[in-house]
């Protein structure tokens, strides 16, 4: 069952408190705690091991920590519920590669996410009408695809693949979404106006970003959060964190 929404000023839209992952005795987290507020910007870095993908398999209910508590909205404890349950709830997550159906048009990967968000019975009797098409028409606009609406997936370039996905996340409007290295494999081009597109994206809703460019980093110009060892190493500005010697000594290099 869904929790009821907290309806008060929200402090947090998330607080990770305390969480510990033991996978054979392995702490893929170890007490990490972070807090993300409303219509927030983050990018989460650090070298591979560190506990990125683990924190998001933990937020979306993919993993159940061992220890402590992840609160959504301030009141709901997400480590009750399964990933079905969180996703309805507003948390949605994108991976690095994308997962476009490449045989449908834009438009209909887009019409299909929106349908979707409706459940399995209410997608079944799903009609196009005018706040829908509106719909679509914004997110096409948002992610700079109206001029490809009618194009296979499959003949985008593998940026604007990754921008069609973000717009079939961003068209179900989650208040908390969390995308994975969304800059891999783009030309310069695309990495900045990806930059841009999740910065638009933000204050309406919160975005955490996984991301190992530091130049798409230093684009998104966002609070960064450094993981190391499942534990928060630093946070802050990315030039704090550059100048941070334990963040030089286990990630940056000198």
């Amino acid at each position: 069952m869904i929790p009821v929404e907290n309806t008060g000023p929200l402090k947090s839209v998330l607080y990770v408190d305390a969480v510990t992952v033991s996978f054979d005795g392995f702490k893929a987290l170890n007490g990490l705690s972070l807090m993300l507020e409303p219509g927030e910007l983050r990018a989460v870095i650090g070298p591979n091991g560190a506990g990125k993908t683990t924190m998001m398999d933990v937020i979306t209910g993919k993993v159940k920590p061992t220890e402590g508590k992840v609160f959504f909205k301030d009141t709901v404890d997400l480590t009750r519920y399964d990933e079905a349950d969180i996703a309805n709830m507003g948390i949605g997550r994108k991976f690095q590669k994308p997962t476009v159906l490449e045989s449908l048009t834009v438009f209909e990967n887009l019409e299909l996410a929106l349908s979707g968000n409706r459940g399995v019975w209410r997608s079944l009797f799903y009609k196009r009408n005018a706040a829908a098409l509106q719909r679509i028409d914004d997110t096409l606009y948002a992610i700079r695809l109206q001029s490809r609406r009618d194009w296979l997936a499959g003949a985008l370039s593998h940026g604007q693949k990754q921008w069609l996905e973000i717009g079939m996340l961003l068209i179900q409007e989650p208040d908390l979404m969390l995308i994975d290295e969304p800059a891999a494999g783009m030309t310069d081009e695309e990495t900045a106006l990806t930059a841009e597109l999740l910065k638009r994206i933000s204050g309406e809703r919160t975005v955490v970003v996984v991301e190992h460019d530091m130049e798409f980093v230093k684009a998104l110009d966002c609070s960064v959060t450094v993981l190391h060892e499942g534990r928060m190493l630093a946070e802050g500005s990315l030039e704090h964190v550059q100048q941070d010697d334990r963040v030089i000594e286990v990630y940056l290099g000198r």
